[in-house]
């Protein structure tokens, strides 16, 4: 395991931002990053697990403790009509999502382009473009800090929900493998999506080759600056700041009649957090600093080089400021805040 003192944690996250972390341990082995969590527990010592640092805002101040990077690198694929595939926590999830497409399984293809590391996808239950990991996870092996047992998490233990799961309502487990249940077809799975399926130029439901989806959606993820470049300072975010509400059906209908509605299982309904930014006055390239809006997609917020946390932080408020007074919703971040808050 490598351990360093006083690294900045601004280069090992998408935003480029955060101050130092007082140790890093790199952890290349399972083994390794559950004697680090026991050992960090043990002492009381505050912990931070980072993966990809692709959904993270680090204070400017950094972080007073040791910060664990999961490094692990495992890949198994079956030839199984479930449980397909079993991937550990520090394996870059792009790379798995291109796996599947490759060995011609369906499910993950619409997730392409995503940015970060197996072990995030369960903790945000990361979705686009009509489907999340909640759809095709067949288990989550973690370590239970509160009993330091490494313990086997069925789907139903996981508790997910729209960006949400058990993993990111406490820091009780740390995620250190995932098993995805695939189907076996080079086919990709229903499209659900209608901007995926315009782009594709089918219906929505119609199925057509993983390898398409996952090409459209790489393409439309790069015109949104969705997609990592470090010469394009649109990518240096942390992907959507803001989740899309999810409304009491009462205050969705008091919502302009134009505002987007898509109602949900458990009777609320989905808006769009783009669009109530965009309504609210705030465009695509807003701001006057070295924290901006994404000039490619209202719901990014960027760092145009040289930008600090709590200027983002800044920009993040009179956002959902402006949302607010306009509208009376009240945007929640996507991303983890630490040592920082809106």
């Amino acid at each position: 395991m490598q351990e360093h003192s006083q690294v900045p944690l601004a280069g090992l996250t998408t935003l480029r931002l955060g101050g130092p972390a007082r140790r890093l341990l790199v952890a290349e082995t399972e083994d390794e990053v559950v004697e680090a969590v026991r050992r960090a527990d043990t002492d009381s010592e505050p912990l931070l697990v980072l993966g990809g640092g692709s959904n993270l805002v680090v204070a400017d101040e950094g972080f007073d403790g040791t910060v664990l990077q999961v490094a692990t690198r495992g890949v198994a694929v079956a030839p199984l009509a479930l449980h397909a595939l079993q991937v550990e926590a520090g394996v870059d999830w792009d790379h798995v999502v291109a796996l599947t497409v490759e060995e011609g399984y369906a499910g993950l293809e619409a997730l392409s382009g995503i940015p970060g590391r197996v072990g995030a996808a369960p903790i945000q239950n990361v979705g686009a473009y009509g489907q999340e990991v909640a759809q095709t996870v067949g288990w989550v092996r973690a370590l239970d800090r509160s009993s330091h047992d490494v313990v086997l998490l069925n789907p139903e233990d996981c508790g997910f929900g729209y960006r949400d799961s058990v993993f990111k309502r406490s820091d009780r487990y740390v995620v250190l493998a995932v098993a995805f249940a695939l189907e076996h077809s080079r086919l990709g799975a229903p499209v659900r999506y209608a901007e995926l399926a315009r782009r594709l130029g089918v219906e929505v439901g119609a199925r057509v080759p993983a390898t398409d989806v996952r090409a459209a959606v790489l393409e439309l993820r790069r015109g949104k600056g969705m997609v990592l470049n470090a010469e394009d300072h649109d990518t240096w975010s942390a992907g959507s700041f803001f989740t899309n509400p999810l409304l009491p059906p009462a205050q969705a209908a008091a919502l302009p009649e134009t505002a987007p509605r898509w109602p949900t299982d458990d009777g609320r309904v989905k808006t769009s957090a783009a669009w109530l930014i965009e309504q609210a006055g705030i465009g695509k390239g807003h701001g006057s600093g070295a924290a901006r809006v994404s000039t490619k997609h209202t719901l990014a917020l960027t760092n145009r080089g040289g930008a600090t946390t709590a200027e983002l932080l800044a920009l993040a408020r009179e956002i959902r400021a402006a949302v607010h007074d306009k509208f009376g919703v009240t945007l929640v971040p996507e991303p983890v805040l630490v040592g920082a808050e809106l």
